[in-house]
C-alpha cells in the first residue's frame, strides 16, 4: 500500500503525544488484512481488548441466524419468546415524594426494536431518570452480568424514538431461549468456531490473560493511568450488548464475513439477502447516533459526525451521507465504551478497526487519533 508509513506515523505520534496509551490499527478488504500495526507499551498484534459494544453486531448476527431458521421473528412480540418482556413497565419520571411513576407499555416490543435501540430500553449512563431508578432500586449495571439487570424499566414506549440501551442484551436472551444454549456457547458454535476467532470470548482463559490490554483512565494531573483488570464473577448471563474480549485479527475476520455476503473461508453464517437486509435503515424517519451523558466519568456526550444524517441498521450505525476524507455514504460502523472502533465502507470495500483502552468513552485524544487513522486509511 502506498502510504503505510503515514498510517504508522498517525499511531506513533498519538502514543508519543499521550493521546492514547497504545494503539492497534487494522485495515482490510473482503480479501484480507492489508494493514495492521500495534504501537505503544503493553500491546501487540495479538493483544486482546475489551470491545464492549462492538459485541452488539455479533449478537445481531446470532439473532438473524435464528430469524433465518424461523426460531425468532423480527416483528412479532418478543414476549412470545421471553414472557418477562410483557411485564416490563415504562418509567414516566418520579412523583413529589420521589417514587417512580410506572405504567404498562402501550405496545409490545419486537426483536427489530431491540436490535435497533428503539425498544424503550436505555443505559443509565445516558439517562438521568434511568440512572436514578437503578440507584434507588439497587439494580446492578449491565456490565455486572446479573440477571436483575433485566428488571430495568423502559424509558419510553417501543418504537417512539432512538435511544441507546440494553435492548441487545435482551436480544441475547432471546437467542439463548430460542437456541436452547447460553450465548457464549452459541457464539462459540456458530460464529467464533466457523470464523476461526480463537481469541474472542466473554472471559479470556488464564493463559491468554498476559495478552489482555490494560484499561487506562485519563486523570487530571496524572495523565493516562493503568487500571487493574476486572472481570464480573460469576456471570449470571453473557452480555450480548457489551461483554466480549477480542483481538484485531479476530474482529477483522468477523467484518470480512459481513463484507463477503455472510461467508468466509467456505463457512456460511448468513444468507446474502440477510446481510443485505442488515445493512438497510430499520428506524424509518427516526434519527440515530446521539447519546446523552448522565455519567461523565464513563462517557462524554457523544455524536459521531455531527451534521451527517445517521440511521440504524440491524447491528450498525448507518451514515446516509459521505463524510469527506473518511467514509462513503452508506457506510456502517460502531464502537465500544473502552474506546474501540470499527467501520465498513461498503462503496470502497474497505473496513477499519482502531483499538485502545481508555476511559471515558470518546476521550478527545482518542477521537483525534481515530479521525487521523481513518483519514489515512481512506487516503490509501
Amino acid at each position: 500500500m502506498k502510504n503505510r508509513a503515514e498510517i504508522d506515523d498517525v499511531l506513533q505520534r498519538a502514543v508519543e503525544n499521550a493521546q492514547v496509551p497504545f494503539a492497534l490499527g487494522v485495515a482490510l478488504s473482503p480479501e484480507g488484512i492489508f494493514y495492521e500495526n500495534a504501537v505503544g507499551p503493553g500491546v501487540g498484534l495479538d493483544s486482546i481488548f475489551w470491545i464492549a459494544s462492538m459485541t452488539k453486531p455479533l449478537t445481531t448476527v446470532a439473532a438473524m441466524q435464528l430469524v433465518e431458521q424461523g426460531k425468532l421473528h423480527l416483528d412479532r412480540p418478543a414476549a412470545e419468546i421471553a414472557p418477562q418482556l410483557a411485564e416490563i413497565p415504562v418509567l414516566e419520571g418520579f412523583d413529589a415524594a420521589g417514587k417512580p411513576r410506572l405504567r404498562p407499555a402501550r405496545r409490545p416490543v419486537t426483536l427489530r426494536q431491540l436490535l435497533t435501540h428503539t425498544s424503550g430500553f436505555c443505559y443509565e449512563a445516558q439517562s438521568v431518570d434511568s440512572l436514578r431508578y437503578v440507584r434507588d432500586m439497587g439494580l446492578p449495571p449491565p456490565r455486572s452480568c446479573k440477571m436483575k439487570v433485566f428488571e430495568t424499566p423502559m424509558m419510553f414506549d417501543p418504537g417512539e424514538r432512538w435511544e441507546y440501551g440494553i435492548g441487545i442484551d435482551w436480544a441475547g436472551r432471546l437467542v439463548e431461549i430460542a437456541a436452547g444454549k447460553t450465548l457464549d456457547q452459541y457464539f462459540a458454535d456458530h460464529i467464533f468456531g466457523p470464523l476461526g476467532m480463537v481469541d474472542t470470548s466473554f472471559r479470556p482463559s488464564p493463559e491468554k490473560l498476559p495478552r489482555v490490554a490494560l484499561m487506562h483512565a485519563r486523570i487530571a494531573g496524572a495523565g493516562l493511568t493503568p487500571m487493574p483488570r476486572q472481570f464480573p464473577e460469576p456471570m449470571e448471563f453473557a452480555p450480548g450488548g457489551g461483554g466480549l474480549m477480542s483481538s484485531g485479527r479476530d474482529y477483522a475476520a468477523f467484518l470480512r464475513m459481513f463484507m463477503n455476503g455472510g461467508s468466509l473461508g467456505g463457512e456460511r453464517l448468513l444468507k446474502p439477502e440477510t446481510v443485505a437486509l442488515m445493512g438497510e435503515n430499520h428506524i424509518g424517519t427516526l434519527n440515530a447516533g446521539f447519546m446523552r451523558s448522565a455519567a461523565p466519568h464513563a462517557t462524554a456526550v457523544t455524536e459521531f459526525f455531527p451534521g451527517v444524517p445517521k440511521k440504524w441498521s440491524l447491528g450498525f450505525m448507518l451514515n446516509e451521507a459521505e463524510v469527506p476524507g473518511r467514509r462513503s455514504a452508506g457506510s456502517l460502523g460502531w464502537a465500544g465504551v473502552g474506546n474501540t472502533f470499527f467501520w465498513i465502507d461498503r462503496k470502497r470495500q474497505v473496513a477499519g478497526i482502531f483499538m485502545t483502552q481508555v476511559t471515558p468513552f470518546c476521550d478527545q485524544g482518542v477521537l483525534a487519533t481515530l479521525d487521523a487513522f481513518e483519514a489515512a486509511v481512506s487516503a490509501s
